[in-house]
């Protein structure tokens, strides 16, 4: 689970680096250029503040703490449901992540081969699950730095095919999409309604905070790097690698809409492949409606038979390099916060590794039939970005409260989450109800769920811990009043 805390901080900073990249970033972030603009690209800008609390805050406290587990620290602050709640909301994370990459890699994978979407998700799922089975928190990291570098290796590839195929050369290829705002950032309108600038970067800042403030496979890789000091470089070259990449990807869009414009019998293609795949007329089909399948359709139609294979490998690699990390640290979790934690604390080595096995074949399992379900999303950055912001059920809220009030308390903390819940709860089912009036209906993006959730928590928490007295600081209440001001060896 920790690799013995030995791993060189560039590897781990490459496994957090293949973290962020997956087949989400590989078919999401074209097909958003494609179907709209380089609006999505801002989540990855929010990414550099993101890692700078994370270094300054969080990497010292878990490091210090030395907890294996990322919510066993919410227990000793709040409870035993903080715990358990936190560790709930991560699985349902976890789920939904596999469930989004796997169905990016069947679509990737059924306009190569042609063959069945469901066939591909089950076979690739049971693929993984083995693979990630037959190594721990050392093979992901060090597979990842590999399958890193191949996905890299491909997205440079495309592009410079793209461009360099233009028929009247490169420049076409940015006159082309910068003529149809396919460069744009989008709005700058202080409108919470729409998918503005604003929306998306503070949507991003939330979603990275929570990854490197409390998702267990970041909080694991902590852990495995040979120092503080390595792990805070981890953190620093995983973010530095990944703005270039995204943006790369998002380039690859944008070209990607010239070249079919330019080749508009290549488009009609892709249109009559999507239409007959979901029983719709293809003149009804928008930018937005093909945008993740576009890409996969040039890897098959125009890339030489061993290039295409070099790309079906960069597919593969980026959903195994995410997958991986999900299945080992969601059986790293239901290992230390549920079987330890309720059934039987004093666990041998030889019942860990079958307790860990267990876990990491059952959330494959439920993470492919996840994939199963997504079947017919139009949108594979959208379907994950919604899951990812309801599940994450504002742990990140919880966590801030707990390092950031000394006051704050079981009370308090579990009422803020009852509250939060609601509200999530409102915003996410409120929109499409036929039982409320429209004026009670959330009228707010569905990026800003993380945002107002977390918000919801910390302020009603903080709000009820000051009514409160002030009693005598805890060691936990010390931890809360500086972060990194505790001690504690690896777990």
């Amino acid at each position: 689970m920790a690799a013995g805390g030995a791993l060189p901080g560039w590897a781990v900073g490459m496994s957090i680096f293949g973290t962020y990249l997956s087949s989400n970033t590989f078919l999401g972030n074209p097909g958003k250029a494609y179907g709209g603009n380089f609006n999505g690209y801002l989540f990855t800008l929010s990414l550099p503040l993101a890692a700078w609390i994370a270094t300054r805050f969080f990497v010292p406290f878990y490091r210090k703490r030395g907890q294996i587990s990322a919510y066993q620290h919410l227990e000793d602050r709040f409870g035993l449901w903080a715990r358990t709640y936190a560790m709930l909301c991560y699985l349902l994370t976890q789920i939904a992540r596999v469930g989004t990459i796997m169905f990016g890699v069947a679509i990737g994978l059924h306009a190569l081969t042609g063959w069945d979407v469901t066939s591909i998700i089950v076979v690739t799922g049971l693929l993984v699950t083995l693979y990630t089975l037959l190594g721990g928190i050392e093979a992901v990291i060090w597979t990842d730095v590999v399958q890193s570098i191949v996905l890299m290796g491909g997205a440079i590839l495309i592009f410079g095919m793209l461009i360099f195929n233009m028929p009247d050369g490169p420049s076409q290829a940015w006159t082309i999409a910068s003529d149809a705002g396919k460069l744009e950032f989008g709005s700058w309108d202080f409108d919470p309604t729409q998918s503005t600038v604003w929306v998306i970067l503070l949507f991003g800042l939330f979603i990275n905070l929570t990854n490197f403030g409390i998702d267990q496979s970041f909080v694991q890789r902590y852990h495995t790097a040979s120092s503080e000091l390595a792990a805070k470089r981890a953190v620093w070259l995983g973010a530095w690698m990944y703005v270039p990449i995204s943006l790369l990807f998002f380039f690859i869009g944008a070209a990607l809409y010239s070249y079919y414009e330019a080749h508009p019998n290549l488009l009609d293609e892709v249109r009559q492949s999507v239409a007959a795949q979901n029983g719709v007329d293809a003149a009804t089909l928008s930018a937005a409606d093909i945008g993740d399948r576009v890409l996969p359709h040039f890897i098959a139609t125009k890339l030489p038979a061993g290039l295409a294979g070099l790309l079906i490998a960069a597919i593969f690699a980026a959903a195994m390099s995410s997958i991986d990390t999900s299945l080992n640290s969601s059986a790293t979790v239901i290992l230390k916060d549920l079987y330890q934690r309720y059934c039987k604390p004093d666990v041998t080595e030889r019942q860990a590794m079958h307790i860990l096995r267990i876990a990491t074949v059952s959330v494959g399992a439920i993470g492919t039939l996840a994939a199963v379900l997504l079947i017919g999303q139009k949108s594979i950055l959208d379907a994950w970005w919604l899951l990812q912001g309801v599940f994450s059920g504002g742990m990140l809220g919880l966590f801030l409260l707990g390092i950031l009030s000394r006051r704050a308390n079981a009370v308090s903390g579990l009422v803020s989450i009852v509250v939060g819940i609601l509200v999530i709860g409102w915003l996410t089912f409120s929109p499409n109800s036929s039982f409320l009036p429209q004026p009670l209906r959330n009228p707010l993006h569905a990026n800003l769920t993380i945002v107002v959730g977390t918000i919801t928590i910390f302020l009603i928490g903080l709000g009820l811990s000051r009514l409160a007295a002030p009693g005598n600081q805890s060691e936990s209440d010390a931890i809360a009043s500086d972060p990194t001001d505790s001690e504690g060896g690896h777990d």
